[in-house]
This record gives C-alpha cells, sequence and structure tokens, in this order.
C-alpha cells in the first residue's frame, strides 16, 4: 500500500492514486521532451478529427488488411513505454476529487517535510511516475514537477498523501 497515494481533506471525495497502472494511460506524458515543447492550447474535437482522419486515409491507401508497418509501428509503441520516462497530469485526479469551495491549497507530505502549494498552482502539476521505464521504486512513488517546468532538474520526491485544504 505504500506505492498507493490518497487525495484526501476539503474535498467532495477521497480518492487514491495508483501510479502503477499510468503506464497503461493514454494521457500519459514523454517528460524527456514535454518541459522542452512549446506549449499550445488544442482543440479535442480537431484533435479527434485529424486522427480519425488520418486512419481513414491509411485505411483508404492500404486497404483494410494488418500491413506489416502497423506491426512495426505497434513494436516500437511498446518498445518506446517500455524504456520511457513517463509523467500524468494532476489535473483531472484533482478534479475528480472535488475540491470544496472554500479549498485553496494542496499540501504535498513527504517522509521528511511538506510543500504547500495554491490550487491554482497544483492544478498543472506533473506527476513523473516512470524513469528510464521502470516505476520509481527507491523516491517515488512519484515525483511532482511544477507545470513550466522550474523544477525539471529537482523534482519533489517521495509524496506519500496529499491532502487538500
Amino acid at each position: 500500500m505504500e506505492r498507493i497515494i490518497p487525495i484526501k481533506g476539503n474535498t467532495q471525495y477521497t480518492i487514491t492514486l495508483d501510479p502503477s497502472v499510468w503506464i497503461f494511460d493514454d494521457r500519459r506524458i514523454d517528460l524527456t521532451t514535454y518541459f522542452d515543447e512549446e506549449k499550445k492550447e488544442s482543440d479535442k474535437l480537431q484533435e479527434y478529427t485529424k486522427e480519425i482522419s488520418k486512419h481513414w486515409d491509411r485505411e483508404i491507401i492500404e486497404g483494410a488488411i494488418v500491413p506489416p508497418t502497423l506491426k512495426s509501428e505497434k513494436k516500437f509503441k511498446k518498445e518506446q513505454v517500455m524504456t520511457g520516462t513517463f509523467g500524468i497530469a494532476l489535473k483531472p485526479f484533482l478534479q475528480n476529487a472535488s475540491p470544496k469551495e472554500d479549498a485553496s491549497v494542496l499540501i504535498l507530505k513527504t517522509a521528511e517535510e511538506e510543500y504547500s502549494i495554491p490550487l491554482e498552482t497544483a492544478f498543472d502539476l506533473i506527476l513523473g511516475f516512470s524513469n528510464n521505464g521502470k516505476p520509481l521504486l527507491e523516491d517515488g512513488p512519484v515525483h511532482i514537477y511544477f507545470g513550466d517546468g522550474s523544477n525539471k532538474n529537482n523534482p519533489i520526491k517521495g509524496v506519500k498523501e496529499m491532502v487538500i485544504s
């Protein structure tokens, strides 16, 4: 249970985070490039339409059979997942916990100390959960990065609990 992180406090719901399953989540972020890329706001519907159009074009050009190129692409993606350094945004988890209207601070508790972060800033946090394809066993289960990457070389490590107050 030491790999599970609860989000509790001044919320409608207490939820638990299990970083070991995030490797399968499509929302995962590649941390090797995330802070170096230019951030842009995008329209989800437009992205979805582009992906579907790309898939449709591919089926028209290559046919509905599974060509060998798809096999090699799947193999490449599997290798990338097994060797990548990934994180996930904290925002959807905080939204699911439903902080109450008077909540203003997220407290990150580690074995040694506590970090207080304004709730507005907390919605931009990134939770790093793997390094080179391996879970963060020694100083994990997650590393906390600020959304602007200001602490990308020195993240908050060893978070055991998150309390909204």
